[in-house]
């Protein structure tokens, strides 16, 4: 009777052991299971990724393949011409693409006339009165083929100053119009660095050469002559939007002082001709509804640059440039 009780509890003994070297084995394989389907779907997601990302670069490179002339003459039109954003000389909104363009739309025997489109809050003056000195001379060049500056949602400091050099200025109700004046941008870090106690150590070569430097304090003579300069590029702008808008500005103090308009307002005060757009433009006013676009296309390292430039701030370039903006 005794050994069938202990052969009993042995065989028990053994079913439980075997019960649980089952289960662990089953977890094992469901752990094993799981990984694997997870290595699984993480290889897919990667592949996807891959596909996506030199299907992006492949359609670049198609881009780039139609780089050059944005536009070849098919017969009567209106020609375009775009101004899009930052005017600056090394952005897309640089005064030799913008003059190039112009030149393809006059030279084009089919241009019945010539639309500046412009949304821009400005920039450089430099590159801003290059555009503008262009487009007067064009205009001279072609009297019969006439040149409008239509301003979409901005065309304000550098964008107007560009807007100036054509014959007439259209723009919507809302648009941002104006701010005639200059700009530039600093900071000055004296306090915090005593604060932190930190010596600026400034080695230069000339009484003026660290001028505008953050980390000293503000001399006042500098300070003088830096506003000087403002104060010249400013009348520079405002000779150039008076020698072309002539006796359709209207006699208002605040004209030439920085402040910003709607297009409505910017009537009012002769900033603005008219309200309308590019396609009202090129059909009641040009006669020619046909919109034919003049541009350089980028080149694919170009467009790649361009969209890994526009996530990137260069603070440094705006604190040592006079701006209009």
């Amino acid at each position: 009777m005794q050994d069938t009780e202990n052969s009993a509890s042995s065989n028990s003994s053994a079913d439980v052991q075997n019960t649980e070297q089952n289960w662990e084995r089953q977890l094992l394989t469901r752990l094993a299971m799981a990984s694997l389907h997870e290595q699984r779907r993480t290889r897919r997601w990667r592949i996807v990724f891959i596909i996506l990302f030199f299907g992006y670069i492949g359609v670049l490179m198609a881009m780039s393949a139609f780089s050059g002339k944005g536009t070849v003459s098919t017969g009567s039109h209106t020609a375009v011409v775009d101004l899009l954003g930052v005017i600056e000389a090394d952005g897309d909104a640089n005064a030799q693409d913008t003059i190039d363009s112009l030149r393809d739309a006059f030279e084009d025997s089919g241009t019945k006339g010539v639309i500046l489109r412009i949304n821009s809050p400005g920039g450089s003056p430099v590159q801003s009165a290059y555009i503008y000195d262009e487009m007067v001379r064009l205009r001279a060049e072609y009297p019969d083929v006439p040149l409008y500056a239509v301003i979409e949602d901005v065309g304000a400091s550098g964008g107007y100053y560009v807007a100036a050099g054509a014959e007439k200025i259209y723009a919507a109700k809302a648009s941002i119009v104006g701010s005639i004046g200059v700009r530039m941008d600093g900071f000055g870090f004296v306090k915090t660095m005593d604060k932190l106690g930190i010596e600026r150590r400034l080695l230069t070569a000339g009484n003026n050469k660290g001028m505008l430097d953050p980390f000293t304090p503000v001399n006042v003579e500098q300070q003088q002559h830096v506003q000087n300069l403002l104060d010249q590029v400013h009348k520079q702008f405002i000779d150039a939007v008076k020698a072309q808008r002539g006796n359709r500005l209207k006699e208002d103090e605040t004209l030439f002082t920085g402040l910003i308009w709607t297009g409505e307002q910017g009537i009012n005060l002769g900033l603005v001709d008219e309200l309308a757009s590019v396609d009202y433009v090129a059909r009641e006013v040009i006669g020619e509804k046909e919109l034919q676009h003049y541009g350089r296309k980028k080149t694919f390292m170009e467009t790649l640059l361009s969209e890994v430039r526009n996530g990137v701030q260069f603070g440094v370039q705006a604190m040592l440039e006079p701006r209009l903006r």
